[in-house]
């Protein structure tokens, strides 16, 4: 979505190397993130437009989800009303969506009622990343915990993932036992 065509270009070209390596591999899907906009290239408007002509670039049948992002000044996918403005521009290319709980956390999105708000803007949520986080409410910081070990209260985590109607994967740092306590945490719920 970067106004620099220098960034831009590139990017473009590796989201397809992506979709064809994912293609090759069978995979479910592809997750990217929204990106942001930096410098003078503030223009949110354009980083939709440009959001649009990268996914009608795109040659792939593997479905392309959008991933919420945790930080960024003019980010096209941190807070829930600018997805929902990306969504009107792209919505229509029919883009997937991955909800990162970390990354909404760290976003600032308050969890209470996330799920109906994300469905509200993007009709949709195919996948989460389940995360706690190592840093506070509207940190922007993307630093992912085991989850009930961060700052996300385990209560309102739990709620989110109640409310949710999509696979859930936990994306977690630590070894396989920690990922399987985890697992087990969520699966209790």
């Amino acid at each position: 979505v970067s106004g620099n065509t220098r960034v831009r270009i590139p990017s473009r070209k590796i989201l397809q190397d992506s979709a064809d390596a994912a293609q090759a591999i069978g995979a479910l899907g592809l997750i990217v993130h929204g990106g942001h906009m930096t410098g003078d290239d503030v223009d949110e408007n354009e980083g939709f437009v440009r959001w649009r002509k990268a996914l009608e670039a795109i040659e792939t049948d593997v479905p392309i989800l959008i991933e919420n992002t945790a930080g960024g000044d003019v980010a096209m996918a941190r807070q829930v009303e600018v997805i929902g403005r990306l969504w009107e521009e792209i919505g229509d290319l029919n883009p997937g969506f991955c909800l990162d709980t970390c990354h909404a956390w760290a976003g600032g999105e308050p969890f209470d009622g996330l799920i109906g708000r994300v469905m509200s803007a993007t009709g949709r949520i195919d996948l989460v990343h389940c995360n706690d986080s190592k840093d506070g409410f509207d940190s922007r910081r993307d630093r992912h915990e085991n989850l009930t070990n961060g700052e996300i209260p385990p209560d309102e985590l739990a709620n989110v993932l109640r409310a949710v109607d999509a696979p859930i994967l936990v994306e977690t740092p630590g070894t396989v036992a920690d990922h399987i306590a985890d697992i087990a945490w969520i699966r209790s719920l």
